[in-house]
């Protein structure tokens, strides 16, 4: 029978600001683009919501606590080894991933074309099959700070249960 012991819900969310001359990297996809997200990794925030869902649904502390920005190891990392990373500290703690739901939120770039690359890069790094992982992508309709293309935010949720 489940309850809150063996199963559990988590979510996180990420917002970068756009930087010129920085790669764009969402989902493990880099987009061909003359700017990117600001920060010290490669600034996924789509990745960095999906490790916090995680994280939280196990009672773990944030990305933050494993992957601190002031350790230079971490400079410039691709967000898929902290994916993998997250996804590994889960199964040594008995947990399965169940599924995971997630939301780009960008007025540019156009993502719907390479949803599904960004599906098979995640579903690889979290180690669970591509059809446990949903991606979807929306405007924020011109407004606020990310509707005056100023930068990228992401929301995920997730499923875990006890092995």
């Amino acid at each position: 029978m489940a309850n809150a012991s063996n199963i559990r819900v988590g979510q996180g969310y990420d917002i970068h600001s756009f930087k010129d001359g920085r790669p764009m990297v969402l989902g493990g996809v880099t987009f061909d683009t003359p700017y990117g997200l600001d920060g010290h990794s490669d600034a996924d925030c789509l990745t960095h919501a999906i490790c916090d869902a995680l994280l939280g649904a196990a009672g773990l502390p944030d990305i933050g606590h494993y992957f601190p920005n002031s350790d230079l190891k971490y400079k410039d990392i691709d967000s898929q080894e902290l994916l993998a990373e997250v996804a590994s500290t889960l199964r040594e703690s008995n947990w399965e991933i169940v599924n995971i739901d997630s939301t780009v939120i960008a007025e540019k770039p156009k993502i719907s074309p390479r949803l599904e690359e960004m599906k098979a890069k995640l579903a690889k790094s979290a180690g669970v099959d591509p059809n446990a992982l949903g991606i979807k992508a929306t405007t924020n309709e011109k407004l606020g700070s990310i509707g005056r293309e100023e930068g990228i935010a992401a929301i995920a949720t997730c499923l875990i249960a006890k092995k």
